[in-house]
């Protein structure tokens, strides 16, 4: 979803902030001996959840990856479902980031990877091949974000170009036409200014250096925040303000924080998605709630917000179980999730994977691929269960 899938300096990562957010470089914070399995204990770094599967790094930078894997997703060579993590390679991953049945990462000497399903070309390899392990995306070394979404993927380089690649049919690549998919990255138009880019469905939001906020691509539910209906293929200003922190854009919605750490959410609100107490589709952004304690926010089909208390807090469709608060009824307002030191969270099609500030790795909801990766239960879980 995501991902835009920041780490932390209290997850053993030291950033380097441009602005609204920026190149990070990860510092090895322990050395675990290889294994095919993840052995138990608090060394999680990041997680990522993708549409029925889950990645990690380990605080090593090493990659672990579990659950469906029909499309090669998991990065290991085959097509094999794993129910526990197993370890991608021996590289050393900075990010990585999930949506649907592909991924794509950076590793720490800046080069961009990318695996798993390719029909649209979203893996940027030139070709609609997929791949069943990481594979280098062209020979630049960079890379220093990428975001993965349905079906297309955008990524930013250190001199803060933007680049899209992959399906491009409601214009969500943002390259000023509709033709039907780009098979390598190509670069957006708006001059180097780029710092965050989160790729949802069928758009695309970003956030430049001077914090405006901008989006394109499908805009049937107002998820573009423009005040209308209309689909965009280039890069449209939501609001005047200059004050947005970070966005991510999910499934026919978006929701972002803002400098003084409040949330802002718009487009779908059929299941609640939004956080604002009812049904009803927004065209631009709505404050959810009063409160100025959000540091970050992550929606795919439903979403998540960690306060700046480091609680959790989620919403939307919970038929899964897969907003971690005990039952499988619907929320249409955040709902306390517990108050445990959670340093980030990341959304998936119907479960969700959280890292605590103690390095500890946690999962939720649907589970009939192993995505939640506990091992041979396959039953959903209604609460964060460690993996």
């Amino acid at each position: 979803m995501a991902p835009h899938r920041f780490a932390f300096a209290a997850l053993g990562f030291t950033v380097t902030v441009s602005m609204a957010v920026a190149a990070w470089t990860p510092i090895l914070a322990s050395t675990l001996p290889s294994a095919s399995v993840a052995s138990t204990g608090p060394v999680w770094a990041t997680v990522t959840a993708g549409e029925y599967f889950s990645c990690g790094i380990r605080t090593d930078q090493t990659l672990w990856c579990w659950g469906y894997n029909g499309n090669g997703e998991l990065g290991l060579g085959d097509t094999t479902a794993r129910n526990l993590p197993t370890q991608v390679g021996n590289a050393t991953w900075a990010l990585v980031s999930t949506s649907g049945n592909h991924i794509c990462g950076l590793q720490t000497d800046h080069t961009l990877w990318c695996w798993g399903w390719n029909a649209y070309g979203q893996l940027g390899l030139g070709d609609t091949t997929s791949r069943s392990q990481p594979t280098q995306v062209g020979t630049g070394t960079d890379w220093t974000l990428v975001n993965a979404g349905e079906f297309h993927t955008c990524g930013v380089r250190t001199n803060h170009t933007l680049w899209c690649w992959g399906d491009n049919v409601y214009g969500q690549l943002g390259l000023g036409d509709n033709t039907t998919t780009y098979l390598q990255p190509t670069r957006v138009a708006g001059g180097p200014v780029w710092a965050q880019v989160t790729a949802g469905q069928f758009h695309t939001c970003g956030v430049r250096t001077d914090h405006t906020l901008w989006c394109w691509g499908n805009n049937g539910n107002g998820e573009l925040g423009l005040g209308d209906t209309t689909a965009r293929n280039l890069p449209a200003q939501v609001t005047e303000s200059s004050d947005w922190a970070l966005a991510s854009a999910g499934t026919g919605f978006t929701c972002g924080t803002r400098t003084d750490h409040t949330l802002w959410c718009w487009g779908s609100h059929y299941r609640g998605e939004l956080g604002l107490g009812d049904s009803i589709d927004r065209q631009s952004p709505a404050q959810v709630g009063i409160a100025t304690l959000w540091r970050r926010v992550e929606g795919s089909f439903f979403s998540c917000g960690i306060r700046t208390s480091q609680a959790l807090w989620c919403w939307g469709d919970n038929s899964a179980g897969q907003l971690g608060e005990g039952g499988t009824t619907d929320r249409h307002r955040p709902k306390l999730v517990n108050s445990a030191d959670w340093a980030l969270i990341s959304t998936g099609f119907d479960h969700s994977c959280a890292v605590q500030v103690d390095h500890t790795l946690w999962c939720w909801g649907a589970n009939w691929t192993g995505q939640l990766g506990i091992g041979d239960d396959t039953s959903n879980h209604l609460v964060p269960t460690q993996v």
